[in-house]
């Protein structure tokens, strides 16, 4: 007859979060910034192809740190979620605030009846129309969801990048602006200097004239704007 020790809920919860927090720690943090003309996400990234921020639907968009095929899972499941319900009913009917919730259940059920939690964090942006309020919402691996207002940063570093744009955020800045302020954040929690060679960006553009507003900086983008 075999014996399982008995261990505490708040024990085994506590485990379950020191190893899904070392897990995200090793990975690279996320920048997130409302700017004038709408969201960006930006993170370092040495990979081309393995993207850390992507499109989930026309307005919203997608940001995971941690481990990335437990987050690409995530995003799939958030794309099949807003196509089902923007077939079933219409397209306004999708909102960042429903994957959110969405995924901080799918989170809080892994993190409470699984023997391993996800390793993840992950950012679900929305830019709003005619002048009206951005949507970000943070999702931690244990379901927290957090509604975050003008700037965010996720991932290992995620105080000292929420410190380091505090003091210099400003709800006017161009997207220009806001790529170097990113990534000046990043350069400042990493102690090192973030290559532009290196870096992520994507963003929901609200001067897009197209349905789907989500676009990525290229690298010439990128470095010019760096350079600038």
């Amino acid at each position: 007859m075999s014996f399982m020790p008995y261990v505490p809920p708040e024990q085994l919860m506590k485990d379950r979060s020191d190893f899904a927090h070392k897990g995200i720690g090793r990975g690279k943090s996320v920048v997130g910034i409302e700017f004038a003309g709408g969201v960006l996400l930006l993170a370092e990234n040495p990979s081309a192809t393995l993207h850390k921020s992507s499109e989930i639907y026309d307005r919203i968009a997608f940001a995971g740190v941690g481990k990335y095929s437990e987050f690409e899972e995530l995003r799939i499941a958030g794309v099949r979620l807003a196509d089902m319900r923007g077939y079933s009913y219409d397209r306004e009917d999708v909102r960042a605030r429903d994957l959110a919730n969405a995924y901080s259940q799918a989170l809080s059920g892994i993190f409470t009846q699984q023997m391993k939690p996800y390793e993840v964090e992950v950012l679900v942006g929305e830019i709003a129309e005619d002048g009206g309020r951005n949507e970000l919402y943070h999702v931690l691996f244990d379901g927290t969801v957090t509604d975050r207002h003008g700037y965010v940063g996720i991932g290992g570093h995620a105080e000292d990048l929420t410190s380091a744009l505090k003091d210099a955020y400003a709800e006017d800045w161009d997207l220009a602006t806001s790529v170097r302020e990113a990534v000046k954040a990043l350069s400042a929690a990493e102690g090192r200097q973030v290559e532009a060679t290196s870096i992520e960006a994507g963003l929901l553009d609200r001067t897009r004239s197209a349905r789907r507003k989500f676009r990525r900086l290229g690298d010439d983008e990128v470095a010019s704007t760096l350079a600038g």
